[in-house]
C-alpha cells in the first residue's frame, strides 16, 4: 500500500497547495447583487470540496475553505463551525474591529497539511461581509469561531498562517501535533 503524506491527499482532493502563486494574491471581490449566480457557483464548489475533503478526514475544531485553495481568485469562503451548527458564507468578507486580547493555538490549513503552527489570533472579531442580494451584514465572532473565520479572511488577503506565526516559532510535522480530533480550549469555555 502507498502511503500519501496529508499534503498530497489534498492535493488529490483538489486542494491548491502551498507555493501555488493563488494562495498568494488578494481575491477579487463580487459585484452584488450582479454576480449572484457567479457567487452561487464558487460557493456550490466550495460546499463540494468540503464534502470531499470532509469524507477522508475528521475536523474536531470545524473547517474551512476559501475560493483560492480551489483555484479561484475570488472572495468567497465557507467555514463549517464544530459539531451540527450550520456552516458560515463569507462573501466580500472584511474585518472591521479586533478585540486586544489574543490567543495562541495550533492551526492547520488544508494547502499545506504536513505540519500544524501555533497562531496567536484576537479572541473577538467583527466581520463585515456581503449578502447575495447585496446587503452588508455584519457579525461578531468569538474564540474557535472567530480563528476558523479569521484563517479564511486570511487566505482571501492572499495570507497564510504562518505569515501570524510569531517570529522564531516554526511549524511543527503534523506527526508531532497531538490535538487532532480535539477541539480548543478556552478559559472559562
Amino acid at each position: 500500500m502507498i502511503h500519501l503524506r496529508p499534503s498530497q491527499r489534498m492535493r488529490g482532493l483538489g486542494v491548491v497547495q502551498h507555493g501555488a502563486g493563488i494562495l498568494a494574491e488578494p481575491s477579487r471581490a463580487f459585484d452584488l447583487p450582479a454576480e449572484r449566480d457567479e457567487a452561487e457557483r464558487i460557493i456550490d464548489e466550495l460546499f463540494a470540496a468540503m464534502e470531499r475533503i470532509g469524507q477522508v478526514h475528521p475536523f474536531a475544531k470545524g473547517m474551512g475553505i476559501a475560493a483560492p485553495q480551489i483555484g479561484i481568485g475570488r472572495a468567497a469562503a465557507v467555514v463549517q463551525p464544530p459539531g451540527d451548527a450550520p456552516a458560515i458564507i463569507l462573501l466580500n468578507p472584511k474585518i472591521t474591529k479586533r478585540c486586544d486580547e489574543m490567543d495562541e493555538q495550533y492551526e492547520g490549513c488544508l494547502s499545506f497539511f504536513d505540519v500544524r503552527g501555533l497562531v496567536p489570533r484576537p479572541l473577538k472579531i467583527t466581520v463585515k461581509t456581503t449578502a447575495l442580494t447585496g446587503e452588508t451584514v455584519t457579525t461578531v465572532y468569538e474564540r474557535g469561531l472567530a480563528r476558523l473565520i479569521h484563517h479564511e479572511i486570511d487566505h482571501l488577503d492572499g495570507l497564510l498562517y504562518t505569515a501570524r506565526m510569531r517570529t522564531g516559532v516554526a511549524p511543527i510535522p503534523v506527526e508531532q501535533y497531538r490535538q487532532t480530533g480535539r477541539a480548543w480550549v478556552y478559559e472559562g469555555a
